[in-house]
């Protein structure tokens, strides 16, 4: 019984500590800043493509990537991004800017503790097991296409 209060007496303070959210306008928050992230790397994409014509469209968007990245690390590494994410919820996680983030803030988190046990082994708690399934999944599909 006495169990049974305390889990009572738990749930009760979860519920009054978790952050009330208004969905419709965090969906909405989420669309818009997700589609200027995508808007803006489109700008990129075009920008390098003016400015170097003879360049090869992938090429172009290999740039873009990279520059979509250090500025995601770099927003990430001032704390402008953390604030965007929390305005944003979503928005900021899918594009390449959010896989930028889940890398780049746990290693500034982490620092302390040196660069192989803080950097290198920190920062791809998050990212890491998205890279290995990227991987392992990649290598099945190989695996098929290689025999059919």
């Amino acid at each position: 019984m006495d169990e049974k209060k305390r889990n009572e007496a738990y749930n009760k303070y979860v519920k009054a500590k978790i952050p009330k959210t208004r969905p419709w306008p965090s969906l909405f928050n989420s669309f818009w800043i997700g589609g200027l992230i995508c808007c803006l790397g489109q700008g990129i994409n075009d920008l390098i493509l003016l400015w170097f014509p003879n360049m090869a469209e992938q090429t172009a968007w290999a740039y873009t990537l990279i520059v979509l990245i250090f500025l995601a690390s770099f927003l990430t590494g001032i704390g402008v991004y953390d604030r965007i994410g929390k305005f944003a919820g979503g928005g900021t996680i899918v594009p390449i800017t959010g896989f930028s983030n889940s890398i780049t803030s746990p290693a500034l988190e982490f620092k302390h503790e040196g660069i192989i046990y803080g950097l290198c082994v920190k920062m791809f708690t998050i990212a890491g097991p998205v890279i290995v399934v990227g991987i392992v999944s990649s290598i099945l599909v190989g695996l098929v296409y290689l025999f059919i």
